[in-house]
């Protein structure tokens, strides 16, 4: 079995791109297949001591899910379903989608509810991401200058995206015992 597990939220199918370009950065035994969070079980999360999570921000600065109008289950509803898991002695890097110029006073939202989510249930959480480069009003995932988590807009500075994952694979890389 792979050492890192994968999983992701989306509505457009950009967080499962992005979650594919991580991929395609790793081989079978360091990363498994990226796997969408409302087909993830409470045992497939658990079997992973490294995770690595994704999601857009919908809306109001929402996960996707029902309420967020979304045609499918996702993140709000799979947090639910997988309340009691336990992440005490599990690292987690959370990465999240989205635009700073559409959704100016809630970019990247969705990044603080998985990261607040994980921190309650005991994980440890890496990935912290500057803020710099970026045009935006307010957002909930900034806490002392940086987002807690890897921030992608993929709509307005899509050109930025290989070069700010491959800086943030490198920032998590010592956490997830990765030998970049």
């Amino acid at each position: 079995m792979a050492r890192i597990g994968i999983f992701f939220g989306s509505t457009t199918g950009k967080t499962r791109k992005v979650a594919k370009l991580i991929k395609k950065r790793f081989d079978d035994e360091t990363m498994a297949d990226p796997k969408n969070i409302n087909k993830t079980s409470a045992d497939e999360l658990a079997a992973y001591d490294f995770l690595i999570f994704g999601t857009p921000t919908m809306g109001e600065g929402q996960l996707p899910g029902l309420s967020a109008d979304c045609e499918e289950e996702s993140w709000e509803e799979a947090l639910l379903r997988l309340s009691d898991v336990d992440f005490n002695g599990k690292t987690v890097a959370i990465y999240g989608l989205g635009d700073q110029e559409t959704y100016p006073n809630e970019f990247v939202d969705g990044i603080m509810e998985l990261h607040d989510f994980v921190s309650e249930r005991g994980g440890t959480l890496v990935g912290a991401w500057p803020t710099d480069g970026y045009t935006f009003n307010t957002s909930q995932s900034v806490v002392d200058d940086q987002f807690v988590g890897l921030a992608l807009d993929l709509d307005t500075q899509s050109n930025l995206t290989d070069a700010r994952l491959d800086a943030w694979l490198k920032l998590i890389a010592p956490d997830f015992k990765l030998p970049l």
